[in-house]
């Protein structure tokens, strides 16, 4: 596959029309912004910053990157491996039926769009239930898209759906929205160098704020999103 194909593939992957779901959540942003914390740009920025800084740069991304290479390296161990370590690392049941709602979709998306073959749908189903890291992860290993590419593409797409989910709950305006997307995409590539360098045993899922957010939002009484 080209550069240019490739591509085009990774923005479909990255797309907001990908439908898997996303835009339905917000992963305790809206409860933080329920309980006075978000409650301006700035605001946002903070909670939507630390939570890549010690969140998602250190364990989800890395988890993602480990799949990729599984993927490529044919390790049906190291899937399921890092695929049970994901799902462990959902620590609110909000989060776990997110990440297992999207990996259905994208899964089903990818076998409707005939890019699955034989061997990898049975291989998905031993290792079921999956992760969305893990779909998503395949895709980029079918479309021959680079690596870091599409660990910085997952980062962007979930920046973005953190903004769109402040833009509708605080509420802020399409051009503070910019903003936020430009503030955060320029902290992108350096998530990306750490998901990339962490070793095993320095992955670590703990963020407690962010955590208490989704455990709370379970039971908010009003709300917009599903996390």
């Amino acid at each position: 596959m080209d550069d240019e194909l490739a591509l085009s593939r990774l923005l479909q992957l990255a797309s907001p029309l990908l439908p898997v779901g996303a835009y339905s959540y917000s992963q305790g942003l809206e409860w933080a912004i329920e309980a006075g914390t978000v409650g301006d740009a700035d605001s946002a920025l903070l909670w939507i910053g630390d939570a890549l800084r010690y969140s998602l740069c250190r364990f989800e991304m890395p988890l993602l990157w480990r799949l990729r290479r599984c993927w490529d390296e044919d390790d049906e161990a190291g899937l399921a491996h890092w695929n049970a370590e994901w799902r462990a690392g959902r620590d609110t049941a909000e989060a776990r039926a997110e990440t297992l709602q999207m990996g259905y979709s994208l899964t089903r998306l990818l076998n409707e769009l005939k890019t699955l073959d034989a061997a990898q749908c049975a291989r998905l189903s031993r290792i079921a239930p999956v992760g969305f890291p893990l779909a998503y992860a395949l895709a980029s290993a079918i479309w021959r898209i680079d690596p870091r590419k599409a660990l910085h593409a997952y980062a962007w797409s979930w920046a973005e759906n953190q903004v769109s989910a402040a833009l509708k709950a605080v509420p802020l305006g399409q051009v503070a929205g910019q903003r936020l997307l430009l503030a955060l995409g320029a902290r992108l590539a350096e998530a990306v160098e750490i998901a990339c360098t962490l070793e095993d045993d320095a992955l670590s899922n703990f963020s407690p704020g962010l955590t208490l957010a989704g455990c709370r939002h379970e039971t908010q009484y009003s709300r917009l999103f599903r996390s």
